[in-house]
């Protein structure tokens, strides 16, 4: 009995699933009533095919989902590909041009290094020949105060109204009245000024380094004699004179001296009164350390 219903069994399952037109296909409705009689082994069998054709139409869907969101996410992936070469391209480029920025800045800054180490060695140069300065500065204000003290010494025989000593802008200046060295309207040196110039040669010999500016002054009465046109033309005759009396006599070289006239163009004292007018009438002999020091520092630096 067993084996005739399983005879049976296959027979129909063979039936069914051999039969040329199939109850009804994957995704088409159920038919309200059976045509025919279907063995329940059978029934079991359709209802698993139509678990597989729901799965697979859902797999289907899934499937048309993901190609769809392929192509989206391959759009997608192929924007950021773009805009990715296009970053690229753009960071290639920012850092070419922060490269050559960078090396601008490199090479300005190189340059200005240069520039503060030029400005630097220049300023510690000047800085070392400014106190080599100072020092022979410092020098000649002691050489112009020793000279000054030897000659107040030297000639304290001679009264403060006929000869004066003293210090200006460096310099010793040997001021000699009129009523010391000349008399008037000439430039001849009378005996009481001559020994005022020996003392003077004689300091002057044993301090070599000393250059001397002999300058004639008077005041603003006119002259006009047969040899002297006005008071500049005796002005400088008689520092002409007092220069000669120094070279040729006491042999002072002569490089070390100039010989000037002011005529009454750089008075003392006003020209308003005798007193004044007696101050303005003199010879004044400069005295200043030779400037050779200084002035090899200055064209050096």
């Amino acid at each position: 009995m067993k084996l005739s219903n399983f005879v049976i069994m296959l027979l129909a399952i063979s039936f069914v699933l051999l039969s040329c037109k199939p109850i009804y296909k994957c995704g088409e409705q159920k038919p309200a009533k059976k045509a025919f009689y279907i063995p329940k082994i059978v029934q079991t069998v359709i209802d698993e095919r139509d678990s597989l054709c729901t799965t697979l139409s859902e797999r289907e869907n899934e499937i048309y989902s993901l190609k769809k969101d392929t192509t989206n996410l391959s759009s997608k992936i192929t924007n950021l590909e773009k805009l990715n070469n296009e970053l690229i391209n753009k960071n290639v480029s920012q850092n070419e041009q922060f490269g050559n920025s960078l090396k601008q800045k490199s090479d300005e800054l190189k340059l200005k290094s240069n520039e503060l180490i030029a400005k630097e060695k220049l300023l510690s140069e000047r800085e070392n020949a400014l106190k080599e300065l100072k020092k022979i500065i410092a020098r000649q204000d002691s050489i112009t105060n020793r000279l000054t003290g030897i000659l107040r010494n030297a000639l304290l025989g001679f009264k403060s109204d006929e000869l004066s000593v003293e210090i200006k802008n460096g310099k010793v200046y040997v001021s000699m009245s009129d009523k010391l060295l000349f008399n008037s309207g000439s430039a001849t040196i009378e005996s009481k000024g001559l020994e005022a110039i020996k003392v003077l040669a004689e300091v002057l010999n044993k301090n070599g380094d000393i250059d001397i500016l002999v300058e004639g002054h008077t005041d603003n009465i006119p002259i006009k004699t047969v040899l002297y046109k006005d008071n500049w033309d005796l002005s400088v005759a008689r520092a002409i004179s007092i220069v000669r009396i120094l070279t040729d006599e006491y042999k002072i070289v002569p490089t070390r001296l100039t010989a000037s006239g002011k005529g009454e163009f750089a008075p003392r004292a006003s020209n308003s009164t005798p007193e004044g007018r007696g101050k303005n009438r003199r010879t004044e002999i400069i005295l200043s350390p030779k400037l050779d020091e200084i002035m090899k520092l200055l064209k050096v630096n």
